[in-house]
């Protein structure tokens, strides 16, 4: 992947692995907006990193996004860069009963729909330009966390729509690229760290992820979303039963 002189848009690129991501790019010499849920969060994030631009948008809601590719392809039509990061994790107690079946499917919408739905948005200025897909997934594409059986169900889905999108673009010039964090320490993944849970910095990510970026991988997998995809291979019941018992205890009761 060509790492400078690009135009790069990252949702969900206020806080966390987003928002370190695009301080890296700025470093390069990318031009490099982020989108986010939040005005306020937003601005603050403004007013510290002023050369950063800044954009409203939900991915949940594909009105947001047809009203946010429309805006883009109009003030940065070098775009060519899509880092579909924007995603949530909640913790479910699959055996209680929900009766708010809606919010069951919040992060369905955030983490799948939102990045289908962005990617087909932008898909033609990002073909024109040649350009990149980024898609943020996780370790847990390959083994499941079973506290967080719907994030982790995401991530599968992600992964196995990415490689399909690999392949329909193959002869557009679009790379397509997957990012596959492990456990990263953020505001998102507080329980699994106080828990005593494996994670890395986000220094950490990014460092492994630029290094795999400039060999051209299309694949990252970084820290132990390594180890989570060989083990899913060699050892599927152990892996899958250590997850759990590590887990266990971050159900809702």
């Amino acid at each position: 992947m060509k790492l400078t002189g690009r135009t790069i848009l990252i949702t969900g690129g206020s806080a966390g692995i987003g928002l370190a991501f695009a301080l890296k790019f700025l470093e390069f010499g990318n031009q490099v907006i982020v989108t986010g849920r939040r005005q306020a969060v937003l601005d603050e994030v403004k007013a510290k990193y002023p050369k950063l631009h800044t954009i409203q948008s939900d991915v949940a809601d594909q009105a947001q996004i047809t009203t946010l590719a429309a805006r883009v392809k109009v003030d940065f039509p070098t775009l060519d860069v899509l880092m579909n990061n924007a995603g949530i994790l909640a913790y479910k107690n699959l055996k209680a009963p929900v009766t708010d079946l809606a919010g069951l499917m919040t992060e369905m919408n955030v983490n799948v729909g939102g990045v289908v739905g962005t990617t087909s948005a932008f898909i033609d200025i990002l073909t024109a330009n040649r350009g990149t897909v980024i898609n943020v997934s996780s370790g847990l594409a390959f083994v499941p966390l079973p506290a967080a059986p719907i994030y982790s169900a995401t991530k599968a889905a992600i992964h196995s729509y990415t490689q399909s999108l690999r392949f329909q673009l193959e002869e557009t010039g679009v790379e397509v690229i997957e990012l596959m964090p492990p456990a990263v320490k953020t505001d998102m993944t507080t329980e699994i760290a106080e828990g005593g849970g494996k994670v890395i910095t986000t220094d950490e990510l990014v460092k492994e992820s630029f290094a795999a970026f400039k060999a051209g991988a299309s694949e990252i997998r970084p820290g132990q979303s390594k180890q989570l995809a060989l083990l899913r291979r060699l050892a599927p019941d152990f892996i899958n039963r250590q997850l759990w018992k590590a887990s266990r205890k971050l159900v809702p009761a």
